[in-house]
């Protein structure tokens, strides 16, 4: 089967999507609501339950997509039906939406109901339940988008990368109990890695969370399980049951460094990579249902209070080129800098795609929301280091931690911020060779929008006389930096969280906080744009528009060993 084809069937690929309107004095469909698990039969059930909980996704101002899974029992032969139940009040003593619904057994026994009908900027409670068994879910909150003039202010949790591996999901617990109205999920939401593999560290087995399935994952039956055990994570869970999700994929959802036709992470010898992203895709919407046409696509946009146009971007797939590689471009003498630079500046690489990028930018020019925020995987801000550091910080990116290379890269960064801080001062005595070692830069990181240059700058065009802020994820650090376009103006700004607890920077400089805070002091004087980082914290970002400002708090848990959701407020910003 050619990739073409295969692709098209991604597209699609049809999902069992039961759909329920809300109608106010529904009476309830009888059913077993006290947990009996006999049937009139007197059949005693074995095995039956709601193992993955519950979650709501896609909100829009009459409308939801509710999502669960479920666990037949032992006994059952037939194709599973449950009914739903949705009110606004928890007991459900009046319920809007009292339904059955079917269980999509193609698509490992999740359900899809998108209710429509609904109030805007209300919030609404929900379970799911087994008139058969009686297994009855845990009850579900969510709420729908405000219309304009309906709310003052809208706050999103903004989340990124988890490896199950790495630690407990405490980041996930805070959120949970955050006052956020929304969860934006930035992607990595599992990782393909074997156990054994990333992410693994000294807790990984006495916390039990060594990757499951064991190798590394490539069949839909893979996908699915290494999604059912992240989906078993109780804090993970709570999240769900709590808020309403707005996903995108990032890499991991597929292997590692992906683009439109491959990954880093995939080889010739682990088989065709298009049949390999159809399966990760396909249990992507399986777990974190979308409201799209087309299961390829899931770029889309949400506008919010008529405060907000979240733009859900999909900066990975959809249409993004290979990424270029600085390790292509050496030579006996060092980096080709002119060689790199032609391919790097060619205005025919593209992350977003042709279509992807007519879309958003006709997303940008027909929204009358204060504000324009892009839901992009990977930072766009530039992020350029002085050239002679990057193939050093190459090195050390890969994991290379050896004691040596540590002591020259902190050697050349202290020499480089000294001249800096000279340069900053005005300081005379300052060579034009001295200045050239700090102001000849390029990105460190090539496979975020800083690889496309071009494009990013057609973005920024676009966004002409916008309210403009990026919302990223990606890199498992914390990042507050400016949007500056080519001439150096200012377009906006980007708000990137740390990861839920996929290991940052001080996985490499080490846990010394005095370390860590020389590494984030040191970067923020040589990266012009960046102006705020840390290095070594896991948490979110909550992110709080209203008609004059975007604040952006970072909020960062204390541990991953032990279950707790306390955060600590190290960074609070706003843009106006």
């Amino acid at each position: 089967m050619g990739n073409e084809k295969i692709l098209q069937d991604l597209s699609r690929r049809k999902f069992l999507r039961n759909t329920a309107i809300a109608a106010a004095g529904t009476a309830l469909i009888p059913g077993a609501l006290s947990g009996c698990k006999k049937d009139r039969n007197n059949t005693d059930y074995q095995g039956q339950g709601f193992k993955e909980g519950v979650a709501s996704f896609d909100p829009e101002t009459d409308r939801v997509i509710l999502w669960t899974r479920y666990t037949p029992a032992s006994q059952e032969t037939q194709i599973p039906e449950l009914v739903l139940d949705l009110a606004k009040d928890r007991d459900f003593k009046s319920a809007l939406v009292s339904q059955r619904v079917r269980v999509d057994t193609a698509s490992d026994h999740t359900v899809y109901v998108d209710v429509s009908g609904l109030t805007s900027n209300t919030h609404y409670y929900y379970r799911f339940r087994s008139e058969l068994t009686g297994a009855v879910s845990p009850i579900g909150e969510t709420r729908t988008l405000p219309k304009a003039g309906e709310a003052s202010q809208v706050k999103l949790a903004v989340v990124s990368c988890a490896n199950y591996q790495s630690g407990l999901f405490n980041v996930y617990g805070a959120v949970a109990l955050s006052e956020a109205d929304f969860v934006v999920h930035l992607g990595d939401y599992i990782y393909e890695y074997p156990a054994g593999g990333y992410g693994t560290n000294a807790s990984t087995t006495t916390l039990n969370r060594a990757h499951m399935p064991e190798g590394e994952i490539f069949s839909l039956d893979d996908y699915r399980r290494r999604y059912r055990q992240y989906r078993s994570d109780e804090q993970l869970q709570l999240a769900h049951q709590m808020k309403p999700f707005i996903c995108v994929w990032d890499d991991h959802e597929i292997a590692n460094d992906a683009w439109a036709d491959g990954a880093e992470n995939h080889q010739a010898s682990e088989g065709d990579f298009a049949i390999r992203k159809l399966h990760a895709l396909q249990a992507w919407h399986e777990y974190l249902p979308a409201r799209v046409a087309d299961n390829a696509k899931i770029y889309r946009n949400f506008e919010i209070a008529g405060l907000v146009n979240l733009i859900m971007l999909d900066t990975r797939l959809a249409g993004r080129n290979k990424q270029l590689n600085y390790a292509d471009f050496l030579g006996a003498t060092g980096l080709n800098v002119a060689q790199f630079l032609q391919q790097w500046q060619n205005p025919e690489r593209t992350i977003l795609g042709q279509e992807q990028k007519a879309w958003l930018s006709t997303k940008l020019a027909g929204s009358s929301a204060k504000w324009q925020v892009l839901g992009s995987q990977v930072l766009m801000a530039k992020i350029h280091f002085p050239t002679e550091l990057l193939l050093i910080a190459a090195q050390l990116a890969t994991g290379n931690t050896d004691p040596s290379l540590l002591s020259q890269y902190s050697l050349l960064v202290t020499e480089l911020v000294t001249i800096k801080t000279r340069m900053l001062q005005g300081d005379p005595t300052l060579t034009a060779a001295e200045t050239a070692r700090v102001t000849t830069v390029l990105p460190y990181n090539l496979d975020s929008w800083d690889g496309y240059p071009v494009e990013r700058e057609q973005i920024f065009a676009a966004a002409k006389g916008k309210k403009l802020i990026s919302i990223a994820g990606d890199t498992h650090n914390a990042w507050y930096a400016t949007l500056n376009d080519v001439t150096g103006n200012k377009t906006g700004a980007e708000f990137a969280t740390a990861s839920v607890s996929s290991p940052g920077f001080e996985a490499i400089f080490g846990a010394d906080a005095e370390t860590v805070t020389n590494f984030e002091q040191a970067h923020q004087l040589l990266i012009d744009d960046l102006q705020y980082l840390n290095a070594a914290d896991r948490g979110y970002v909550l992110v709080s528009f209203d008609a004059q400002k975007a604040e952006a708090e970072w909020r960062f848990v204390s541990t991953l060993t032990e279950k707790n959701a306390d955060t600590q407020t190290k960074k609070r910003i706003s843009e106006s």
